[in-house]
């Protein structure tokens, strides 16, 4: 049986305020991947409307993650970056993968729980079906690998079980769109290294998020050095001298955290560093995580800022990524119209 040809597919929400966990668990991961794989990556701004946004800060928000995007190390050019809603393309098959996922399937999604909270009935439709429009970013380009954290890994479960089932429900009539391996392949995940969960500077139990109402809990991408290294110092620990075996860090949720942040940033493991800063204080390998943290995000902050004030050239990335996105996209849509049958 014929593989699907490897494609790697992910995005990014516009929401503001890009800080570490955004860059250890997903754009470090995009760069490295642009070596080995055909990549697209997207600023899925159809996903941010699932819940209220200013539109003027929605665009200045879509141009961040694009500066992010670009400042980090992806290039335009060799792969694909665009914005989501320029591509109808997305908007319609999530359509008909609503009609192909069942209602029990949602109601299983933990982060609508969580984001929907007690008031679950004020909760927009969007937020709910926001799994089978994701499903439909991945499969329009029929993606075999997804980078994503730990908290997507749900959703991308999902994915896999719609495109199985529209395998299984239109394929049968249409035995030649299935080349002997189905129409939609199955994503798998990516999810790998030692910081695939950061979590918050000041309570290790959190993850890292721009909601939080303590600026000093993230190092966001624009920080510049002095702030970053303000902020580490300013971390939450605990008294004890860190450990040299990781069974030492159980039970130690900021060691922990502050540990992975540094082996994701050196490219090693936790155990890596631990061997070489256990039975230390903590100031000395706080000084440590300062001088790395500042080395590897302050240069791709002062990039940000310079490639935001210059929107002309972000938005003309985007134009392009979605002109060629979209080309991709329609294929696939072109053949999908086919099998469920509508009539062109």
């Amino acid at each position: 049986m014929q593989a699907f040809p490897q494609l790697v597919f992910s995005g990014v929400q516009p929401t503001g305020n890009l800080h570490l966990g955004n860059y250890l668990g997903a754009i470090t991961k995009f760069v490295a991947l642009q070596d080995t794989h055909d990549c697209i990556y997207c600023v899925v701004d159809l996903h941010a409307i699932t819940v209220a946004q200013k539109p003027s800060e929605l665009t200045s928000n879509i141009r961040e993650v694009t500066a992010a995007f670009i400042a980090a190390g992806v290039d335009p050019t060799r792969h694909i970056v665009f914005n989501q809603s320029q591509v109808a393309e997305h908007a319609e098959l999530a359509w008909i993968f609503n009609c192909v996922a069942r209602i029990g399937w949602l109601n299983r999604m933990t982060q609508f729980k969580e984001k929907a909270g007690k008031d679950r009935e004020n909760a927009s439709v969007g937020l709910y079906a926001y799994p089978t429009l994701m499903a439909a970013d991945i499969l329009v380009y029929r993606a075999t690998h997804v980078p994503v954290g730990e908290d997507q890994k749900q959703h991308l479960e999902l994915a896999r079980d719609i495109a199985q089932k529209f395998n299984n429900d239109f394929l049968v009539d249409n035995p030649a769109y299935a080349d002997g391996k189905g129409f939609f392949p199955l994503p798998e995940p990516l999810i790998q290294g030692p910081a695939t969960r950061v979590m918050s500077l000041r309570d290790g139990s959190k993850k890292m998020s721009k909601s939080d109402p303590s600026d000093n809990s993230r190092i966001n991408l624009a920080d510049d050095g002095d702030t970053i290294a303000q902020k580490i110092r300013k971390a939450k620990t605990d008294p004890d001298a860190l450990p040299s075996a990781l069974e030492g860090l159980a039970g130690r949720p900021e060691a922990d955290n502050l540990v992975g942040i540094y082996a994701a940033l050196e490219g090693k493991t936790k155990l890596n560093v631990l061997q070489q800063f256990g039975s230390g204080n903590f100031s000395t390998f706080k000084s440590a995580l300062v001088d790395l943290t500042v080395a590897k995000l302050a240069p791709i902050g002062s990039e940000m800022r310079r490639l935001q004030a210059d929107a002309p050239y972000i938005d003309g990335v985007l134009r392009d990524g979605s002109n060629r996105a979209r080309e991709r996209a329609a294929k696939t849509m072109s053949a999908v119209r086919d099998i469920v049958g509508f009539v062109r």
